[in-house]
């Protein structure tokens, strides 16, 4: 369980990682958090040492940038996403590209993987989320989801729903196997939906939007719970996630190149980070789990920007 004992997140950056020449979309640490993977639109997907900060591997093979990049389950496979409207899956015993999916007639701009790793879920510029047997590299399922592009997908923890969500300001809840909408949530409001993804237990959702607000969905009601405020979000689509190695927070980045930290429970800000140049974009955290009373749990959190600022930071809370 999270030591929930001390009061607010201490995170200080630990590593500045450089190596992308464009900037920088997405990252994500490995399963087991010894590795953080990142895709940029210089082409490039790029793997880093999570507790030294050294560049590993760097995966060349798509022709336009790279939008989203995601770990299978057992950590022996990333997916990319693509602007040239491929998505790669690449080995990382062999280094090399194992299979390229194509079908998405624009951008593709988020992709997941399943918990079982065998299936891929992606979204694009088409409109469209599509899912894709890993083993075949073949596409399963087109859903029409959404009236303008496709910002986000992930599965649940058991592989059986599937959330998306797009710039129309819908989120909606997909059954995996029968690709059928379950659920449609809208805000009165209805500003572009940077991300969506469920929470651990998947009971609620969690969505940023660009009005600076992330809400906290009981999906199953259709009903907020909880909203979390004082970052600015009205340009672009950040990443916003749940921290659960100590205490309860959501983490997202900010237009005005801070990380915020907020308790879930109070919504309260507990920590402002500062350090990034441009608008600050991607925030990732390690969710290293206590696998042993005695094993160190490790609050670790990535971050990377925009525009003037190409470098990533590793940021420990110790």
């Amino acid at each position: 369980m999270p030591n929930t004992n001390r009061s607010r997140p201490q995170y200080a950056v630990k590593y500045i990682l450089s190596g992308h020449t464009m900037a920088i979309s997405s990252l994500k640490f490995s399963p087991d958090g010894t590795m953080l993977a990142s895709s940029a639109a210089d082409k490039l997907v790029k793997l880093w040492d999570a507790y030294s900060g050294e560049i590993l591997r760097t995966f060349e093979g798509h022709t336009e940038g790279v939008n989203d990049v995601a770990w299978s389950n057992d950590g022996e496979f990333l997916a990319s996403a693509s602007d040239d409207k491929s998505i790669i899956l690449w080995s990382l015993e062999t280094n090399s590209t194992v299979k390229t999916l194509l079908g998405h007639t624009n951008f593709v701009f988020c992709v997941n993987f399943n918990p079982r790793s065998n299936l891929l879920v992606t979204g694009g510029y088409d409109e469209t989320v599509r899912v894709w047997d890993v083993a075949r590299g073949k596409s399963l399922k087109v859903l029409p989801a959404h009236s303008d592009p496709v910002t986000a997908v992930s599965f649940n923890h058991d592989g059986t729903l599937i959330v998306s969500c797009a710039m129309d300001g819908l989120i909606r809840i997909w059954d995996a196997e029968s690709g059928q909408c379950l659920k449609t949530i809208v805000d009165d409001d209805n500003p572009i939906c940077s991300h969506v993804k469920f929470s651990p237990n998947s009971k609620f959702i969690l969505s940023a939007t660009q009005d600076s607000t992330i809400r906290l969905w009981d999906y199953q009601k259709t009903r907020c719970v909880k909203t979390y405020t004082g970052h600015t979000n009205r340009t672009y689509c950040l990443f916003t996630c749940f921290s659960t190695t100590r205490g309860l927070y959501v983490v997202s980045g900010s237009e005005d190149a801070k990380i915020y930290v907020w308790d879930l429970q109070s919504r309260e800000v507990l920590q402002v980070l500062e350090g990034h140049r441009g608008a600050f974009l991607y925030t990732t955290l390690s969710y290293t789990e206590l696998t042993a009373q005695t094993h160190p749990v490790r609050s670790i959190m990535a971050s990377a920007s925009m525009e003037k600022d190409l470098t990533i930071r590793l940021w420990y809370d110790e």
